[in-house]
Parts: structure tokens; C-alpha cells; sequence
């Protein structure tokens, strides 16, 4: 298995951190978020801890950590700071675990006046992970993500689809964008350490995180 993977998405809020903490508790992992906005609304580190049941040995804490439940440039920017990507070093696993390493935002969401989330991507050198909705609109955005990874050379482990089963937008993902879904999120009506597990048991290709 690799040293870790990058989990980013085609926008905010499309499920990264659920699948974070699905991949946590399936392989098993170890979570870091380097970036982290909206901290006074808690920490996505704080939401795997608690989906995934486990406590925190298993997560590396934040590097940069704001409040504004914003861009990373703007709350940066709102605190009086700066975010450095030179400030942030992939972290070794004492536990001879994956880092699950989860992105803010997309992947050209800026992260100061000249950098964007692909940078930091590139940066770490890890197999990413593109979490993408399964409804409409969602070719169009996972398309143009994939693009993006690939004209910066990032490898591509495959693509997530958390929602409804939408079959057709499976296959035009598949066609056009030369991807793999390796793996889907239905919705979910409660979230746990087992439930996370049997739905990685069901709906993954545990062959592509090897």
C-alpha cells in the first residue's frame, strides 16, 4: 500500500471528509488535514475522530488552522496570516499506516496571492484521490478537476462518487475523463466505524489502494 493518499474534490463540500473517514477506517489510516478553515465551527480532524471512533493517535494535527469558514487565502488573509507551503512537510506514520490526507476546498482553490490547493498537492507527491457528487453537474466538474491534475502530472488513483447511484454518470466519467471509479458513497442515514467499513467492503475496488 502507498505512504498515503491525497483526497481532494471537485468543490467544497462534496464529502471529502466522510471519505477520508471511510478510507481511515477501511484500510486502516491516518488522517491529517494540512489546511484547515471553519475552525470555530470544529475541525474535519475532530469529525473522522468521532466517525471513525478512534481517538488522537490517529490523526496529525493541523498546520496552518483558521476560523473563517472561507477560502484558505481569505482566512489567512482575515487573521492576519499567511499560509506557506514550505511550512508543510508530509509527517512519517509512526503506526506503519497510510496518511489519509484531506485537502480544503478543490483543487484551484487558492491557498495564498500565488499558489492554489494543486501546489501543495504536487508538493506532497501522493496518489490523489478525486471525491466528486454522483448527481447533475457532476460530469462537467470532475472533468475539469482531472484536467487540472493532469496537466501538473499528479497520478490519479481514481475517482469517488458519493450520492445516488447514478450509473450514466459513472460511465461518462469512466469514457471521457480515462478514469477509474474505484468507488462509491451512497447516501447514508447514520455514519459509523462499521457502517464507513462495509461500505468500502461493498462499493470499492480494494485492488486500487494497492
Amino acid at each position: 500500500m502507498a505512504k498515503g493518499f491525497f483526497v481532494t474534490g471537485t468543490d467544497t463540500n462534496v464529502g471529502k471528509t466522510v471519505l477520508s473517514a471511510l478510507l481511515c477506517a477501511a484500510l486502516p489510516g491516518i488522517y491529517w488535514k494540512p489546511i484547515q478553515t471553519g475552525a470555530r465551527e470544529g475541525t474535519d480532524r475532530q469529525t473522522v475522530l468521532a466517525l471513525t471512533e478512534t481517538g488522537e493517535q490517529n490523526a496529525v494535527p493541523e498546520t496552518f488552522i483558521f476560523d473563517d469558514p472561507v477560502s484558505p487565502h481569505l482566512a489567512a488573509q482575515r487573521a492576519k496570516g499567511l499560509i506557506s507551503l514550505d511550512d508543510i512537510r508530509l509527517p512519517a506514520s509512526t503506526y506503519d499506516l497510510p496518511l489519509i490526507v484531506e485537502g480544503a476546498g478543490g483543487v484551484l482553490v487558492p491557498v495564498n496571492g500565488s499558489q492554489f490547493m494543486s501546489d501543495l498537492i504536487v508538493q506532497l507527491s501522493l496518489p490523489t484521490i478525486l471525491a466528486a457528487r454522483s448527481t447533475l453537474g457532476t460530469i462537467n466538474h470532475t472533468l475539469l478537476s482531472l484536467q487540472a491534475l493532469r496537466i501538473l502530472s499528479v497520478p490519479v488513483l481514481g475517482v469517488v462518487l458519493i450520492g445516488p447511484s447514478n450509473p450514466d454518470n459513472k460511465e461518462a466519467i469512466e469514457r471521457f475523463g480515462k478514469v477509474q471509479v474505484i468507488g462509491e458513497i451512497p447516501v447514508l442515514d447514520q455514519i459509523s466505524r462499521p457502517v464507513l467499513r462495509e461500505v468500502f467492503a461493498n462499493n470499492f475496488i480494494r485492488e486500487a489502494f494497492i
